[in-house]
């Protein structure tokens, strides 16, 4: 990626960015920018009832403005997180795979390394140009700026914010880009993305035996971002020690976070024992972020959803739409105790694209939203049209159609594992292309209505920003 390209792409964002409406200009010193990846309409229905019931309510749900987004990309119906997440963050519609560049760039695969990894990036230089993003306009304004998700911190998601690369696969290029100073280093992040926290800390450092997913450069990113002041943690008791401007913060070795029903279990799977929670991160980078009196921009990711979704674990995704809940609800207390009534604060919810997640049959009101359907007139379980019980969840495709359905129990589907039942046999759940919500409060936020294109939400953060 030329540095001359980024730095000509932000210089242009910065001209334009006087042309905007002057509605609600100026009003917002921080952002707080929450995605749930994955989190359709029906994801975060199911998710209240799972913890709340019908009458109860998500924090989501409490926020006053919302609108319906459209989510498809340049080049298809549904869309995937890279240009999804990126035209929230650039305002421009891109093809599937592509992270924040322009819309004609082709999706292009990487290519494998010696040790067979992706670490080729086969993006040519003429191949798009990138796209500012909000977080690098913001960081030229002055402003601290971070990164948090639940995946790895080099995913589609998170890196659409301060990243710019022709597929969204390059992820050992991608993590070159936040080191200041290094070769591949994206220069319109100015002297680096404040506090970045996530998984996947074997894209940062260099391959080795027990590291077989590392870096074929031999370059340590890591040991690279201390000499540049940066606090490096890798745990939740690291994380909560640190006190610099400079953070960045990988809990796990190989991959993502794990799940929250997984993080919390007991006895602990994986490295969850050693994990922050998303609000738990969300918190501290809060705190991070505003020693900064110039304000902030924050993209907090609620990623593993999405995971969970594709996995037809409906049981999994819930829980981590509960701990995103969780996440925004600890957002607005600590906001509120320096910003009472948010006149200085902006905080906006939303989803990248939906699933095929279905809530299906005629249930009983109060009926466990995990278990068999149990008919509203009887409480008794209702049947298909051979006979046998099903679920009130369902998704549309999928790897879990049986040729010949059986009865099913509740112990079965109230397992952490059981994977809902499937209509079309795939591999794995593909997203869905329907509209999903955003939720708005506080500072700039009375524009988020209606329902709008996903790339005219940047639009509205630039205007709350006054940018």
């Amino acid at each position: 990626m030329k540095p001359t390209l980024i730095a000509a792409s932000l210089a242009l964002g910065l001209a334009t960015s006087f042309t905007l409406p002057a509605h609600a200009a100026g009003e917002a010193k921080n952002i707080i920018f929450f995605l749930g990846d994955g989190m359709g309409p029906t994801t975060i229905t199911a998710a209240r009832i799972y913890k709340y019931g019908e009458d109860g309510s998500l924090t989501m749900d409490t926020l006053e403005r919302t609108a319906r987004i459209k989510t498809f990309s340049a080049d298809a119906q549904t869309t995937d997180s890279a240009p999804s997440m990126a035209a929230y963050m650039t305002g421009v519609k891109m093809n599937n795979e592509v992270i924040s560049m322009s819309a004609e760039t082709v999706a292009t695969n990487p290519g494998r390394d010696a040790n067979g990894n992706l670490g080729v990036n086969n993006c040519a230089a003429t191949n798009g140009t990138p796209a500012a993003t909000i977080l690098e306009l913001a960081k030229a304004k002055g402003k601290a700026v971070g990164t948090i998700t639940t995946t790895e911190l080099t995913h589609a998601t998170p890196a659409t914010a301060w990243s710019h690369i022709c597929n969204r696969n390059a992820q050992y290029h991608i993590a070159a880009q936040l080191v200041p100073g290094g070769a591949g280093f994206n220069i319109a992040l100015g002297d680096g993305v404040d506090v970045l926290m996530g998984g996947g800390r074997n894209h940062f450092t260099p391959y080795a035996a027990g590291n077989t997913t590392g870096r074929a450069d031999g370059r340590n990113l890591l040991t690279e971002l201390a000499a540049k002041g940066y606090t490096v943690a890798a745990n939740k008791t690291e994380m909560n020690a640190a006190t610099g401007k400079k953070f960045i913060g990988l809990y796990s070795t190989r991959s993502h976070l794990e799940y929250e029903l997984d993080r919390t279990a007991t006895p602990p799977l994986g490295e969850g024992a050693s994990q922050p929670s998303l609000a738990e991160m969300t918190v501290k980078a809060m705190d991070l972020l505003a020693q900064n009196t110039n304000g902030y921009f924050l993209m907090v990711e609620g990623g593993r959803i999405d995971h969970a979704l594709h996995g037809t674990n409906a049981k999994r995704a819930l829980t981590d739409t509960i701990a995103f809940d969780d996440a925004i609800k600890a957002a607005l207390a600590k906001a509120k105790l320096t910003d009472p009534t948010l006149a200085n604060t902006l905080i906006v919810v939303t989803a990248d694209h939906d699933h095929t997640l279905a809530f299906n049959g005629y249930g009983k009101r109060g009926n466990p939203i995990l278990d068999i359907n149990r008919g509203y007139r009887d409480g008794q379980p209702a049947k298909d049209a051979d006979g046998k019980t099903y679920t009130t969840l369902v998704f549309g495709n999928g790897p879990n159609r049986p040729n010949l359905r059986d009865n099913l129990d509740s112990t079965t589907v109230l397992a952490d594992n059981y994977l809902q039942e499937t209509g079309v046999r795939l591999s794995s759940e593909t997203h869905g292309g329907g509209d999903v919500k955003l939720f708005a409060t506080g500072a700039g936020a009375k524009p988020f209505k209606g329902t709008l294109d996903n790339t005219k939400v940047f639009g509205l953060l630039k205007t709350a920003f006054g940018f």
